[in-house]
Protein backbone atom coordinates (compact mmCIF):
# COMPACT_ATOMS: atom_id res chain seq x y z
CA UNK A 1 0.00 0.00 0.00
CA UNK A 2 1.54 3.31 -1.08
CA UNK A 3 0.94 6.74 0.42
CA UNK A 4 2.01 10.27 -0.50
CA UNK A 5 2.52 12.89 2.20
CA UNK A 6 3.07 16.59 1.59
CA UNK A 7 4.39 18.48 4.56
CA UNK A 8 5.91 21.85 5.43
CA UNK A 9 8.84 20.27 7.29
CA UNK A 10 10.36 16.81 7.00
CA UNK A 11 12.75 15.72 9.75
CA UNK A 12 14.83 12.62 9.10
CA UNK A 13 16.04 11.01 12.31
CA UNK A 14 14.35 10.70 15.69
CA UNK A 15 17.42 11.32 17.82
CA UNK A 16 18.02 14.46 19.89
CA UNK A 17 18.70 16.66 16.88
CA UNK A 18 15.64 15.42 15.02
CA UNK A 19 12.98 15.00 17.67
CA UNK A 20 13.85 18.29 19.40
CA UNK A 21 13.60 20.06 16.03
CA UNK A 22 10.29 18.37 15.29
CA UNK A 23 8.79 19.15 18.71
CA UNK A 24 9.83 22.79 18.53
CA UNK A 25 8.53 23.11 14.98
CA UNK A 26 5.21 21.63 16.01
CA UNK A 27 5.00 24.04 18.95
CA UNK A 28 5.53 26.89 16.49
CA UNK A 29 2.66 25.73 14.30
CA UNK A 30 4.74 24.21 11.50
CA UNK A 31 3.24 21.13 9.87
CA UNK A 32 5.93 18.54 10.60
CA UNK A 33 6.60 14.92 9.66
CA UNK A 34 9.40 12.94 11.30
CA UNK A 35 10.85 9.72 9.89
CA UNK A 36 12.71 7.24 12.10
CA UNK A 37 13.71 3.70 11.18
CA UNK A 38 14.53 2.64 14.74
CA UNK A 39 13.11 3.67 18.10
CA UNK A 40 12.54 7.31 18.95
CA UNK A 41 15.33 8.88 20.97
CA UNK A 42 18.32 8.07 18.81
CA UNK A 43 21.69 6.68 19.77
CA UNK A 44 22.01 8.71 22.95
CA UNK A 45 18.77 7.54 24.50
CA UNK A 46 18.52 4.01 23.10
CA UNK A 47 22.10 2.73 23.02
CA UNK A 48 24.43 5.49 24.21
CA UNK A 49 24.32 8.16 26.89
CA UNK A 50 21.36 6.98 28.94
CA UNK A 51 21.91 3.19 28.97
CA UNK A 52 25.65 3.59 29.55
CA UNK A 53 25.07 5.87 32.53
CA UNK A 54 22.58 3.37 33.93
CA UNK A 55 25.17 0.58 33.68
CA UNK A 56 27.84 2.89 35.16
CA UNK A 57 25.52 3.63 38.11
CA UNK A 58 24.83 -0.07 38.69
CA UNK A 59 28.55 -0.82 38.50
CA UNK A 60 29.28 1.82 41.13
CA UNK A 61 26.66 0.35 43.46
CA UNK A 62 28.08 -3.15 43.03
CA UNK A 63 31.65 -1.97 43.60
CA UNK A 64 30.70 -0.17 46.82
CA UNK A 65 29.06 -3.32 48.16
CA UNK A 66 32.07 -5.44 47.21
CA UNK A 67 34.36 -3.07 49.08
CA UNK A 68 32.14 -3.32 52.15
CA UNK A 69 32.59 -7.11 52.21
CA UNK A 70 36.38 -6.81 52.09
CA UNK A 71 36.83 -4.39 54.99
CA UNK A 72 34.63 -2.01 57.00
CA UNK A 73 34.21 1.36 55.33
CA UNK A 74 32.96 4.40 57.25
CA UNK A 75 31.47 1.97 59.74
CA UNK A 76 29.66 -0.10 57.10
CA UNK A 77 30.43 -3.73 56.38
CA UNK A 78 28.70 -6.65 54.68
CA UNK A 79 28.98 -10.24 55.81
CA UNK A 80 28.80 -11.73 52.32
CA UNK A 81 29.65 -10.55 48.81
CA UNK A 82 26.77 -9.15 46.72
CA UNK A 83 25.37 -11.29 43.92
CA UNK A 84 25.14 -9.87 40.42
CA UNK A 85 22.47 -10.90 37.94
CA UNK A 86 23.70 -8.83 35.02
CA UNK A 87 20.79 -9.86 32.81
CA UNK A 88 18.47 -8.32 35.41
CA UNK A 89 20.66 -5.19 35.49
CA UNK A 90 20.30 -4.91 31.72
CA UNK A 91 16.53 -5.35 32.01
CA UNK A 92 16.44 -2.51 34.55
CA UNK A 93 18.50 -0.38 32.13
CA UNK A 94 16.06 -1.24 29.35
CA UNK A 95 13.20 -0.08 31.57
CA UNK A 96 14.82 3.32 31.96
CA UNK A 97 15.27 3.54 28.19
CA UNK A 98 11.68 2.45 27.53
CA UNK A 99 10.33 5.16 29.84
CA UNK A 100 12.29 7.89 28.10
CA UNK A 101 11.47 6.50 24.65
CA UNK A 102 7.77 6.69 25.49
CA UNK A 103 8.30 10.25 26.72
CA UNK A 104 9.72 11.31 23.36
CA UNK A 105 6.70 9.83 21.63
CA UNK A 106 4.39 11.76 23.93
CA UNK A 107 6.22 15.03 23.25
CA UNK A 108 5.89 14.52 19.50
CA UNK A 109 2.22 13.65 19.82
CA UNK A 110 1.47 16.74 21.90
CA UNK A 111 3.30 18.86 19.29
CA UNK A 112 1.11 17.28 16.57
CA UNK A 113 4.13 15.84 14.75
CA UNK A 114 3.35 13.01 12.34
CA UNK A 115 5.77 10.10 12.87
CA UNK A 116 6.52 7.66 10.06
CA UNK A 117 8.40 4.53 11.07
CA UNK A 118 10.76 3.31 8.39
CA UNK A 119 13.96 3.96 6.46
CA UNK A 120 13.97 7.13 4.34
CA UNK A 121 15.81 7.31 1.03
CA UNK A 122 15.95 10.56 -0.91
CA UNK A 123 15.36 10.71 -4.65
CA UNK A 124 15.99 14.47 -4.70
CA UNK A 125 16.53 17.23 -2.17
CA UNK A 126 12.92 17.51 -1.04
CA UNK A 127 11.47 14.06 -1.69
CA UNK A 128 12.10 10.76 0.00
CA UNK A 129 10.58 7.31 -0.07
CA UNK A 130 10.10 5.54 3.24
CA UNK A 131 9.92 1.78 3.42
CA UNK A 132 7.46 0.98 6.21
CA UNK A 133 5.88 -2.26 7.39
CA UNK A 134 2.75 -1.32 5.43
CA UNK A 135 4.51 -0.48 2.17
CA UNK A 136 6.17 2.57 0.67
CA UNK A 137 5.36 6.14 1.63
CA UNK A 138 6.56 9.08 -0.45
CA UNK A 139 7.10 12.33 1.42
CA UNK A 140 7.55 15.74 -0.22
CA UNK A 141 8.49 18.73 1.91
CA UNK A 142 9.22 22.42 1.64
CA UNK A 143 11.96 22.19 4.27
CA UNK A 144 14.11 19.17 5.21
CA UNK A 145 16.18 18.72 8.37
CA UNK A 146 18.73 15.92 8.14
CA UNK A 147 19.44 14.46 11.59
CA UNK A 148 20.63 11.00 10.63
CA UNK A 149 23.15 10.68 13.46
CA UNK A 150 26.25 8.52 13.56
CA UNK A 151 27.43 4.92 13.94
CA UNK A 152 30.40 3.21 15.62
CA UNK A 153 33.55 2.98 13.51
CA UNK A 154 34.39 -0.58 12.56
CA UNK A 155 37.99 -1.68 12.08
CA UNK A 156 38.40 -3.58 8.77
CA UNK A 157 40.43 -6.33 10.43
CA UNK A 158 38.05 -6.54 13.43
CA UNK A 159 34.53 -6.50 11.96
CA UNK A 160 31.70 -6.41 14.47
CA UNK A 161 30.25 -9.81 15.21
CA UNK A 162 30.83 -12.68 17.60
CA UNK A 163 33.29 -11.68 20.29
CA UNK A 164 34.01 -8.30 18.63
CA UNK A 165 31.43 -5.78 19.81
CA UNK A 166 30.69 -2.07 19.69
CA UNK A 167 29.31 0.01 22.54
CA UNK A 168 25.83 -0.93 21.26
CA UNK A 169 26.29 -4.62 22.08
CA UNK A 170 28.29 -3.96 25.25
CA UNK A 171 25.23 -2.37 26.84
CA UNK A 172 23.05 -5.41 26.16
CA UNK A 173 25.24 -8.34 27.21
CA UNK A 174 23.64 -11.11 29.28
CA UNK A 175 26.71 -11.65 31.42
CA UNK A 176 29.81 -9.72 32.41
CA UNK A 177 32.75 -11.01 30.35
CA UNK A 178 35.56 -12.54 32.38
CA UNK A 179 38.19 -11.00 30.11
CA UNK A 180 37.38 -7.76 28.27
CA UNK A 181 39.79 -6.02 25.91
CA UNK A 182 38.90 -2.44 25.02
CA UNK A 183 40.38 -1.05 21.80
CA UNK A 184 40.51 2.73 22.12
CA UNK A 185 41.10 4.78 25.27
CA UNK A 186 38.75 7.63 24.47
CA UNK A 187 35.80 8.50 26.65
CA UNK A 188 33.49 5.73 25.40
CA UNK A 189 36.08 3.00 25.85
CA UNK A 190 37.15 4.11 29.30
CA UNK A 191 33.62 4.77 30.57
CA UNK A 192 32.57 1.23 29.67
CA UNK A 193 35.89 -0.37 30.53
CA UNK A 194 35.81 1.12 34.03
CA UNK A 195 32.19 0.07 34.52
CA UNK A 196 32.94 -3.53 33.56
CA UNK A 197 36.00 -3.55 35.82
CA UNK A 198 33.79 -2.51 38.73
CA UNK A 199 31.44 -5.36 37.79
CA UNK A 200 34.29 -7.85 38.07
CA UNK A 201 35.70 -8.15 34.55
CA UNK A 202 39.43 -8.42 33.91
CA UNK A 203 39.90 -5.36 31.67
CA UNK A 204 42.77 -4.49 29.33
CA UNK A 205 42.86 -1.29 27.26
CA UNK A 206 44.74 -0.92 23.97
CA UNK A 207 45.41 2.62 22.70
CA UNK A 208 47.35 3.59 19.57
CA UNK A 209 48.34 7.01 20.96
CA UNK A 210 50.77 7.68 23.79
CA UNK A 211 48.10 8.59 26.38
CA UNK A 212 44.54 7.95 27.40
CA UNK A 213 41.73 10.47 26.87
CA UNK A 214 43.72 12.52 24.33
CA UNK A 215 41.12 15.32 24.18
CA UNK A 216 42.07 16.40 27.72
CA UNK A 217 45.34 17.66 29.17
CA UNK A 218 47.53 15.61 31.51
CA UNK A 219 46.40 17.07 34.89
CA UNK A 220 42.74 16.28 34.12
CA UNK A 221 43.56 12.74 33.02
CA UNK A 222 45.96 11.86 35.85
CA UNK A 223 43.30 10.92 38.47
CA UNK A 224 41.68 8.59 35.93
CA UNK A 225 45.03 7.02 35.07
CA UNK A 226 45.71 6.42 38.76
CA UNK A 227 42.30 4.77 39.21
CA UNK A 228 43.02 2.39 36.35
CA UNK A 229 46.38 1.54 37.86
CA UNK A 230 45.01 1.00 41.38
CA UNK A 231 42.22 -1.19 40.13
CA UNK A 232 44.26 -3.52 37.99
CA UNK A 233 43.29 -2.27 34.54
CA UNK A 234 46.20 -2.94 32.19
CA UNK A 235 46.74 -0.15 29.65
CA UNK A 236 48.89 -0.64 26.55
CA UNK A 237 49.81 2.73 24.99
CA UNK A 238 51.45 3.19 21.59
CA UNK A 239 49.87 -0.16 20.77
CA UNK A 240 47.87 -1.12 17.69
CA UNK A 241 45.33 -3.91 17.42
CA UNK A 242 46.12 -6.06 14.39
CA UNK A 243 43.95 -9.15 14.23
CA UNK A 244 41.88 -11.71 16.10
CA UNK A 245 43.47 -15.13 16.35
CA UNK A 246 42.05 -18.09 18.28
CA UNK A 247 40.12 -15.97 20.77
CA UNK A 248 42.98 -13.54 21.40
CA UNK A 249 43.60 -10.02 20.12
CA UNK A 250 46.97 -9.65 18.42
CA UNK A 251 48.53 -6.30 19.34
CA UNK A 252 51.65 -4.62 18.05
CA UNK A 253 53.07 -2.95 21.16
CA UNK A 254 56.25 -1.02 22.00
CA UNK A 255 58.03 -4.17 23.11
CA UNK A 256 56.84 -6.41 20.31
CA UNK A 257 53.76 -8.39 19.42
CA UNK A 258 51.52 -9.58 22.24
CA UNK A 259 48.35 -11.67 22.36
CA UNK A 260 45.53 -10.69 24.69
CA UNK A 261 42.99 -13.45 25.39
CA UNK A 262 39.47 -12.05 25.46
CA UNK A 263 35.90 -13.20 25.87
CA UNK A 264 34.81 -9.90 24.35
CA UNK A 265 36.71 -7.25 22.39
CA UNK A 266 35.06 -3.85 22.68
CA UNK A 267 36.07 -1.59 19.77
CA UNK A 268 35.65 2.10 20.59
CA UNK A 269 37.81 3.94 18.08
CA UNK A 270 35.28 6.65 17.30
CA UNK A 271 32.01 7.27 15.52
CA UNK A 272 31.27 8.25 11.93
CA UNK A 273 28.39 10.35 10.56
CA UNK A 274 25.68 8.24 8.97
CA UNK A 275 25.96 9.60 5.42
CA UNK A 276 25.40 6.38 3.49
CA UNK A 277 22.31 4.44 2.54
CA UNK A 278 19.74 7.25 2.48
CA UNK A 279 20.39 8.99 -0.82
CA UNK A 280 22.81 11.80 0.01
CA UNK A 281 24.29 11.28 -3.45
CA UNK A 282 20.95 12.36 -4.94
CA UNK A 283 21.02 15.70 -3.18
CA UNK A 284 23.03 18.77 -4.22
CA UNK A 285 24.74 19.08 -0.84
CA UNK A 286 28.37 20.01 -0.22
CA UNK A 287 30.43 17.99 2.22
CA UNK A 288 33.40 18.89 4.39
CA UNK A 289 35.51 15.76 4.70
CA UNK A 290 33.26 13.07 6.13
CA UNK A 291 30.67 15.59 7.39
CA UNK A 292 27.90 17.57 5.70
CA UNK A 293 28.95 21.20 5.31
CA UNK A 294 26.71 23.78 6.99
CA UNK A 295 26.87 27.44 7.96
CA UNK A 296 26.20 28.96 11.39
CA UNK A 297 22.46 28.42 10.88
CA UNK A 298 22.93 24.75 9.90
CA UNK A 299 21.96 25.50 6.29
CA UNK A 300 23.42 23.14 3.71
CA UNK A 301 24.35 24.23 0.18
CA UNK A 302 20.82 23.31 -0.96
CA UNK A 303 18.04 25.81 -0.27
CA UNK A 304 15.77 24.87 2.64
CA UNK A 305 17.75 21.71 3.42
CA UNK A 306 19.34 21.76 6.86
CA UNK A 307 21.59 19.35 8.75
CA UNK A 308 22.25 19.05 12.47
CA UNK A 309 24.05 16.97 15.07
CA UNK A 310 26.59 14.27 14.31
CA UNK A 311 26.18 14.77 10.56
CA UNK A 312 27.80 18.20 10.67
CA UNK A 313 30.95 17.68 12.73
CA UNK A 314 32.49 17.40 16.14
CA UNK A 315 31.70 17.34 18.94
CA UNK A 316 29.24 14.49 18.51
CA UNK A 317 27.20 15.29 21.59
CA UNK A 318 23.48 15.11 22.35
CA UNK A 319 23.21 18.63 23.70
CA UNK A 320 24.86 20.12 20.61
CA UNK A 321 22.46 18.28 18.32
CA UNK A 322 19.43 19.31 20.37
CA UNK A 323 20.49 22.97 20.40
CA UNK A 324 20.98 22.96 16.63
CA UNK A 325 17.66 21.23 16.02
CA UNK A 326 15.75 23.73 18.14
CA UNK A 327 17.52 26.61 16.40
CA UNK A 328 16.68 25.39 12.89
CA UNK A 329 13.00 24.94 13.77
CA UNK A 330 12.87 28.53 14.99
CA UNK A 331 14.64 29.85 11.86
CA UNK A 332 12.10 28.05 9.67
CA UNK A 333 9.38 29.73 11.75
CA UNK A 334 10.90 33.12 10.96
CA UNK A 335 13.04 33.77 14.02
CA UNK A 336 16.54 35.21 13.77
CA UNK A 337 18.97 32.65 15.17
CA UNK A 338 22.49 31.36 14.63
CA UNK A 339 24.59 28.68 16.26
CA UNK A 340 27.43 30.44 18.04
CA UNK A 341 27.72 29.08 21.59
CA UNK A 342 30.49 30.34 23.85
CA UNK A 343 31.24 26.71 24.58
CA UNK A 344 29.89 23.22 24.09
CA UNK A 345 30.59 21.56 27.44
CA UNK A 346 31.58 17.91 27.61
CA UNK A 347 31.65 15.32 30.37
CA UNK A 348 33.60 12.08 30.58
CA UNK A 349 31.84 9.68 32.98
CA UNK A 350 34.99 7.86 34.02
CA UNK A 351 36.24 7.24 37.55
CA UNK A 352 36.55 9.99 38.54
CA UNK A 353 34.46 12.10 36.17
CA UNK A 354 35.88 14.89 33.99
CA UNK A 355 33.91 18.00 33.02
CA UNK A 356 35.15 20.68 30.65
CA UNK A 357 33.82 23.86 29.07
CA UNK A 358 35.76 26.33 26.97
CA UNK A 359 39.52 26.46 26.57
CA UNK A 360 42.08 24.22 28.26
CA UNK A 361 45.34 25.82 29.44
CA UNK A 362 47.06 24.12 26.50
CA UNK A 363 44.73 25.96 24.10
CA UNK A 364 45.91 29.40 25.24
CA UNK A 365 49.20 30.82 23.98
CA UNK A 366 51.19 33.77 25.25
CA UNK A 367 51.52 35.38 28.67
CA UNK A 368 48.04 36.89 28.97
CA UNK A 369 46.59 33.95 30.86
CA UNK A 370 45.76 33.00 34.44
CA UNK A 371 45.29 29.37 35.46
CA UNK A 372 43.94 28.68 38.92
CA UNK A 373 43.07 25.37 40.57
CA UNK A 374 41.32 24.44 43.81
CA UNK A 375 41.56 20.83 45.08
CA UNK A 376 38.60 18.81 46.31
CA UNK A 377 40.84 17.66 49.16
CA UNK A 378 40.07 21.08 50.69
CA UNK A 379 36.34 20.97 49.95
CA UNK A 380 34.04 19.97 52.81
CA UNK A 381 31.36 18.35 50.67
CA UNK A 382 33.92 16.23 48.80
CA UNK A 383 35.50 15.02 52.04
CA UNK A 384 32.10 14.26 53.55
CA UNK A 385 31.27 11.87 50.71
CA UNK A 386 34.72 10.24 50.39
CA UNK A 387 35.54 12.17 47.23
CA UNK A 388 38.40 14.35 48.41
CA UNK A 389 41.35 12.01 48.10
CA UNK A 390 41.31 11.03 44.42
CA UNK A 391 43.33 13.99 43.14
CA UNK A 392 40.29 15.89 41.92
CA UNK A 393 40.10 19.65 41.44
CA UNK A 394 38.33 22.55 39.75
CA UNK A 395 40.36 24.76 37.42
CA UNK A 396 39.70 28.12 35.81
CA UNK A 397 41.47 29.53 32.74
CA UNK A 398 41.13 33.31 32.35
CA UNK A 399 42.75 36.25 30.59
CA UNK A 400 45.14 38.09 32.87
CA UNK A 401 44.46 41.48 31.28
CA UNK A 402 40.69 41.69 31.84
CA UNK A 403 39.90 38.59 33.96
CA UNK A 404 37.54 37.20 31.32
CA UNK A 405 36.93 33.49 31.96
CA UNK A 406 38.01 31.41 28.95
CA UNK A 407 37.55 27.88 30.24
CA UNK A 408 36.59 25.86 33.30
CA UNK A 409 37.42 22.22 33.97
CA UNK A 410 37.06 19.75 36.82
CA UNK A 411 37.95 16.17 37.63
CA UNK A 412 36.39 14.37 40.57
CA UNK A 413 33.31 12.59 41.84
CA UNK A 414 30.01 13.94 40.46
CA UNK A 415 31.65 16.90 38.67
CA UNK A 416 29.32 16.26 35.74
CA UNK A 417 26.73 18.17 37.79
CA UNK A 418 29.00 21.24 37.74
CA UNK A 419 29.29 21.33 33.95
CA UNK A 420 26.17 23.44 33.46
CA UNK A 421 27.46 26.15 35.79
CA UNK A 422 30.74 26.11 33.88
CA UNK A 423 28.95 26.54 30.55
CA UNK A 424 26.60 29.19 31.92
CA UNK A 425 29.50 31.29 33.21
CA UNK A 426 31.16 31.22 29.78
CA UNK A 427 27.94 31.98 27.92
CA UNK A 428 27.30 35.01 30.13
CA UNK A 429 30.86 36.27 29.58
CA UNK A 430 31.73 35.97 33.26
CA UNK A 431 34.77 37.61 34.81
CA UNK A 432 36.69 36.10 37.71
CA UNK A 433 35.06 38.76 39.87
CA UNK A 434 31.58 37.53 38.85
CA UNK A 435 32.29 33.99 39.98
CA UNK A 436 34.23 35.06 43.06
CA UNK A 437 31.46 37.46 44.03
CA UNK A 438 28.66 34.90 43.65
CA UNK A 439 27.57 33.28 46.90
CA UNK A 440 27.82 29.51 46.52
CA UNK A 441 25.88 27.13 48.78
CA UNK A 442 27.83 25.42 51.56
CA UNK A 443 28.62 22.56 51.63
CA UNK A 444 28.70 21.79 47.91
CA UNK A 445 31.27 20.80 45.32
CA UNK A 446 30.46 24.03 43.49
CA UNK A 447 32.24 26.03 46.18
CA UNK A 448 35.50 24.85 44.64
CA UNK A 449 34.73 26.93 41.54
CA UNK A 450 34.42 30.10 43.59
CA UNK A 451 37.61 29.26 45.48
CA UNK A 452 39.48 28.74 42.22
CA UNK A 453 38.30 32.16 41.03
CA UNK A 454 39.37 33.81 44.26
CA UNK A 455 42.79 32.19 44.04
CA UNK A 456 43.17 33.58 40.50
CA UNK A 457 42.25 37.07 41.70
CA UNK A 458 44.83 36.92 44.48
CA UNK A 459 47.68 35.87 42.19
Amino acid sequence: MSEHIKTKLLVVGGGPGGYVAAVRAGQLGIETTLVEADRLGGTCLIRGCIPSKAIIHAAGQFEAMMHATQKPRIGISLGAPPQLDFAQTVRWKDGVVDKLNAGVGTLLKHAKVRVVNGWAKFTDGKTCTVTTKDGETTITAEHVILANGSAPVELPFLPFGGSVISSNEALSLDTVPKKLVVVGAGYIGLELGIAFRKLGADVTVVEALDRILPLYDAPLVEPVRKWLERNGVTVHLNAKAKALESGALVVEAKDGTIKLPADKILVTVGRKPRTEGWGLENMAIDVDGRFIKVDDQCRTSMKNVWAVGDLVGEPMLEHKAAAQGEMVAEIIAGHTRRFDPASIPAVCFTEPEIASAGLLPTDVHGDDVLVSMFPFSANGRALAMEAGEDGGFVRIVARKSDHRVLGIQAVGAHVSELSNEFSHALEMGALLEDIGGTIHVHPTLGEALREAALRALHK
